[in-house]
């Protein structure tokens, strides 16, 4: 991999799709890296008994690598939503390698592009171009930067950190994904085999598609707490695949926010992580976006479903559309049959709800051709909101005051 850190491209007109045959934009690193991996993976399952302590060691060195890209490659260099201290910079650089999914640079530098312009062509791995681009698909062509949004990156490439790992990320995600967990599954209790195809291969292609759904899965199942505008979701299901990164409608309305979750029952391990190295004073600064507007955008949400639901009730003819009635005409219309009485100025036709009447059929032919708000609202009895709602489906006219 070239270590140098690519430099900004300002350009402002979009480029059309490249022209080139597929053959000539074939990532064939990625191609190669993502087809064999689960292969040598499948191969192992069925070649490879499992060891207890060899199972236990992969669970364990695939929660650390996972940590390395939701704590480290995205809450913290992608979004820089924590600061962190050098050890623990260093620790999360490492994991992050071992997960072989880029550098730093690399990675936070997509990932902020796509933030920026989310569901647009300019989006890396767009959602609207389908699920499969999105989860795996953009990786396994090349495209014309120029292509691509640009996202200021001067931060990451000040970062020495950040530019040792891009320098040496082939050797150093080698050794962390490979190397590492099978010395010490070999040398450990003597389980090489186990080591290799368990706790290095199979955990990178586990990791390789949890990561993806992000993605992916986080742009399609769930809902839009917070904002319907983008494709991101909220969902638990994903936040259990992803290690806390599933609340997706929350971090795109949010992104400078280190958590991924706000309500205590929702799934964010990665959150408790950070304020596990906040407490143990190797992270600092964990910025949160103000409460208030949190829970503003989720009651605007909220409305916003509410009035959807209410525009498919009907609430009876709007009273501007009804027509005036005098009372002359109002009596002479009762007098000729007419079940209709008045309730705040608005004649309503109680015909069809005579025998349904709650207070009983003499009550309510009581008030046929009389004025019966008082009687409604309180003097007889104060009905229900469920009254007042059904009155509005029998109304039938103004009366003219």
């Amino acid at each position: 991999m070239d270590a140098r850190i690519d430099k900004p491209v300002y350009k402002k007109a979009v480029y059309p799709e490249e022209t080139r045959p597929l053959k000539d934009r074939i990532h064939w690193v990625h191609v190669i890296l993502l087809s064999t991996t689960p292969l040598i993976a499948l191969y192992g399952a069925f070649t490879t008994k499992v060891n207890l302590y060899t199972l236990y060691f992969t669970i364990f060195y695939y929660i650390i690598s996972a940590l390395g890209i939701t704590a480290g490659y995205h809450r913290l260099w992608a979004h820089v939503s924590y600061r962190a201290t050098t050890p623990l910079k260093i620790f999360l650089a490492l994991a992050g390698s071992a997960a072989v999914q880029g550098s730093i640079f690399w990675w936070s530098r997509d990932h902020r592009v796509h933030h920026r312009y989310t569901d647009t062509p300019r989006d890396p791995y767009n959602a609207l171009f389908g699920f499969y681009h999105s989860h795996v698909g953009w990786m396994l062509v090349k495209k014309d930067r120029r292509q691509l949004g640009y996202a200021d990156t001067s931060d990451l490439k000040s970062d020495p950190i950040v530019r040792w790992q891009h320098k040496y990320y082939p050797l150093i995600s080698l050794i962390t994904s490979v190397l590492v967990p099978t010395l010490v599954c070999g040398l450990g209790w003597g389980d090489w085999r186990g080591g290799y195809f368990y706790a290095a291969i199979t955990k990178v292609v586990v990791l390789h598609h949890a990561t993806f759904c992000v993605n992916s899965l986080a742009h399609t199942l769930g809902t839009s707490t917070y904002d319907d505008s983008q494709t991101a979701k909220d969902s638990f299901v994903t936040a259990i695949v992803t290690l806390g990164e599933g609340y997706h409608n929350f971090h795109h309305e949010f992104p400078g926010d280190y958590r991924n979750a706000i309500r205590f029952y929702q799934y964010d391990p990665t959150k408790w992580f950070i304020r596990l190295s906040q407490t143990l004073n190797l992270a600092y600064d964990l910025k949160t976006f103000p409460k208030n507007e949190i829970e503003k955008g989720y009651i605007e949400m909220r409305l916003k479903e509410l009035h959807k639901l209410q525009s498919n009730i009907d609430y009876g003819v709007a009273l501007e559309k009804l027509p005036t009635i005098s009372h002359p005409e109002f009596l002479l219309q009762v007098k000729n049959g007419k079940k209709w009485m008045v309730v705040q100025g608005v004649v309503y036709d109680v015909s069809t709800f005579i025998n349904d009447h709650p207070g009983g059929k003499p009550l309510i032919i009581s008030g046929i051709g009389k004025d019966m708000t008082d009687a409604f609202t309180g003097g007889v009895y104060k009905h229900h909101r469920a009254a007042h709602n059904l009155l509005s489906q029998l109304r039938v006219g103004v009366l003219q005051s």
